[in-house]
């Protein structure tokens, strides 16, 4: 078990970093040089003013009517992106993690707050599974790569828990939890997870058009 744990937390971890960025710096070039192609006018429409405003009015909860008009929608989604940035930085055993190998420390989640955020983030996948199942124009657009995703999003939080409250196998968890945190990583460049990166330039020039050409709001 030892043997798989250091290969796990060694050669695996630095390939999953290596992937996920190159894989991002590959993903940023492909979409850069298939904009300057397909659809060059989206530079000449950026405009800076109208682009922090949308990106501003679609980070504030319900600041957009999209968002009034879902709330449940809203909240969870609000909530899910939170505790799924903040819980893996934060949480103790990371923490400690980086003080071991880096001598890198910060402050760490009292255990009940990332029990709670770990629960809000498999909740909001559970919550998702069921969007993409029960309502039609959600499941209309869904592909079994979904799923896919929803799956790796949620596995590292599930057997994190599991390992670091040590329930029965939870040594074997532990290296479940570390692949499947490895497995995320690898796959945000090539899966709509890569939507973190994308946000800012894809809401900015929304933002743009509407404000500088449509004279309107999109939000």
């Amino acid at each position: 078990m030892h043997s798989y744990y250091s290969f796990v937390t060694g050669p695996l971890a630095w390939i999953a970093f290596i992937v996920f960025i190159c894989g991002s710096i590959w993903r940023f070039n492909s979409l850069w040089q298939l904009t300057k192609k397909k659809d060059s006018a989206v530079f000449e429409y950026m405009d800076r003013k109208f682009a922090l405003r949308s990106i501003a009015h679609w980070l504030i909860p319900f600041g957009s009517r999209s968002m009034q008009l879902n709330p449940a929608m809203t909240v969870a989604t609000f909530l899910f992106h939170i505790c799924l940035f903040i819980t893996p930085i934060f949480v103790f055993g990371h923490v400690m993690l980086w003080k071991e190998n880096f001598n890198i420390s910060w402050f760490a989640l009292p255990n009940m707050a990332a029990d709670v955020m770990t629960f809000i983030v498999i909740g909001s996948c559970i919550f998702f599974l069921w969007r993409r199942i029960k309502l039609p124009h959600v499941k209309y657009l869904t592909t079994p790569l979904d799923f896919i995703i929803l799956m790796i999003v949620a596995a590292p939080f599930m057997t994190g828990f599991w390992a670091y409250h040590q329930f029965p196998g939870f040594v074997s968890m532990t290296i479940i939890h570390i692949v499947s945190g490895e497995i995320m990583l690898m796959a945000i460049p090539f899966t709509k997870l890569f939507h973190m990166f994308l946000f800012p330039f894809t809401r900015g020039y929304i933002g743009s058009e509407f404000g500088g050409v449509r004279m309107a709001k999109d939000w």
